[in-house]
């Protein structure tokens, strides 16, 4: 690819209601005129606030708009057909896609769970403190509207080195 050009096709105000999917299928064809050759889309999967999530809140990985899931089906930007419809035109265009991705945190878990956890230091997580208390967290992520559907993997606190809110008691970590 000569002179790669990429247009960062997201902005974190984008306004919700599902239409950049949309208007990126239709204004696929112009891109090249203009010099852009490679495109970089915001995270296409269900976020923890669902269609008002940019997706950095990272929920289900495998909900691209599919599945009413965090108040919605589509996600901020569309549903699943017309984020492949997007790509699609995209590619005809010789566009490159690039999607963001976020796999180091999830968010808006789907049930609690009762967990033993260890304080850290919130100015310097090195220094642990050494009692472990027993408490609730947020950490079970069993994706019910999905019921399996592409992964039947479900997170639960073994999957997780760290927590940032626990209940009973209630702390902020």
């Amino acid at each position: 690819m000569r002179n790669p050009t990429l247009l960062q096709c997201f902005h974190w105000y984008y306004p919700e209601g599902g239409k950049l999917w949309p208007e990126l299928a239709e204004r696929a064809d112009g891109f090249n005129d203009i010099g852009i050759n490679m495109v970089w889309l915001p995270p296409a999967y269900k976020g923890a606030s669902g269609g008002y999530s940019v997706g950095y809140d990272s929920y289900d990985l495998f909900d691209l708009g599919e599945f009413d899931q965090k108040g919605s089906i589509p996600t901020k930007y569309g549903d699943k057909a017309q984020l492949l419809a997007a790509i699609d035109a995209l590619k005809r265009n010789d566009i490159a896609v690039l999607l963001d991705v976020v796999v180091n945190h999830k968010m808006g878990a789907d049930e609690k769970e009762a967990i033993r956890v260890q304080r850290v230091n919130a100015d310097d997580r090195t220094q642990i403190d050494e009692e472990i208390i027993e408490c609730e967290g947020w950490t079970r992520y069993t994706f019910p509207a999905r019921a399996g559907q592409y992964s039947q993997f479900i997170w639960d606190f073994k999957c997780f080195s760290g927590i940032d809110h626990i209940e009973n008691p209630d702390e902020d970590g």
